[in-house]
């Protein structure tokens, strides 16, 4: 059974079908309910492809992630799947890696597959030059672009990001004023958003009467036991530091492990900020103050922007929110 069969049965032509399959409002009641009762009578079930090239449009939209295990990325996946099925959208999800190669090679995938917008989570998909961009500015000529905590400048392209800078030095001044006098800082790369963060805590660091250098900010890209090694690595060097924020929750988990390894009280003697507000700052003991960049309202939003788009509405290029600090053991006396 298919459209053509349902023409001749129902004694009407394959546009009007067509035109009931899509809900149209051009076609009378008694036509509609003739071809209805053929489609009853012969369980027929529309292609959805073949749907697809009527309406000029898949209902589907490509994801691309740069790291799934990831736990900040996981939630935005699950949040942004979620909103796309309650707007009855379908999703692609790729997973690139981190190399400029491979995420062109997934974009094209995604792209011919028609879908009908692109969102890619993270601003690791930002390259340092506009020439390497060009992946993403072609790609907004043909569909819509979501960044999500990510910032490009271009048509058609529509950014959804954290205030970093300013929740980074929001969450340094908290350490600060729980005691520490000289805090360091984790962070694993230096992305668009990798660098906002560090901005905000080297002002902190400048707002408190100390010179930001190269022997307070350092790169962590391993697991949770690679973060221990690089603080015992910098205790062996006699660098003082007597707080650790850090650029994600796994990281601060490190900074834990490490304090407890040395007998240090947390957070009498060592205070410890993550950034995510994911679950590993509460399944850690004691519980680690964080950051909560409210990854699921930016998830949300970028769908409704999306929804706007597609619907012909004007919406802004650039949308930026704050992050609120949710304190728990590791500053809270």
């Amino acid at each position: 059974m298919n459209i053509y069969d349902i023409s001749h049965q129902a004694g009407v032509s394959i546009a009007t079908v067509s035109r009931v399959l899509n809900g149209s409002s051009k076609v009378s009641d008694a036509t509609r309910q003739k071809v209805l009762d053929v489609i009853d009578k012969n369980s027929y079930t529309p292609n959805a492809f073949a749907r697809s090239l009527c309406l000029n449009t898949m209902s589907t939209v490509g994801i691309l992630c740069s790291d799934a295990s990831d736990a900040y990325q996981a939630q935005a996946i699950y949040f942004l799947e979620r909103e796309l099925r309650s707007n009855s959208y379908a999703s692609m999800l790729c997973c690139t890696g981190y190399h400029l190669q491979e995420k062109k090679e997934y974009l094209e995938l995604l792209l011919s597959r028609n879908v009908d917008a692109l969102f890619f989570i993270g601003s690791h998909f930002i390259e340092p030059t506009m020439k390497k961009n060009t992946y993403i500015l072609n790609t907004a000529k043909k569909i819509p672009v979501f960044l999500l905590n990510g910032k490009l400048d271009g048509e058609n392209i529509y950014s959804i990001l954290c205030d970093d800078e300013n929740a980074s030095k929001s969450i340094t001044d908290l350490l600060f004023d729980r005691g520490a006098v000289s805090p360091i800082y984790l962070y694993r790369t230096l992305s668009y958003s990798g660098q906002r963060k560090i901005r905000g805590f080297c002002r902190s660091l400048n707002e408190h009467g100390i010179k930001a250098t190269d022997n307070m900010t350092f790169s962590c890209p391993g697991p949770v036991e690679e973060t221990c090694r690089i603080l015992e690595a910098l205790r062996d060097k006699s660098i003082f530091f007597d707080a650790v924020a850090a650029a994600d929750d796994e990281l601060a988990v490190g900074a834990v492990k490490y304090a407890l390894r040395h007998g240090l009280r947390i957070p009498e003697d060592f205070r410890i900020a993550g950034y995510n507000n994911s679950l590993l700052s509460t399944c850690s003991s004691p519980e680690i103050t964080t950051l909560d960049n409210r990854v699921e309202f930016m998830c949300t939003s970028a769908v409704s922007q999306m929804m706007q788009v597609l619907g012909g509405k004007d919406v802004p290029s650039q949308t930026i929110y704050s992050g609120s600090i949710i304190e728990h053991e590791t500053t809270r006396k």
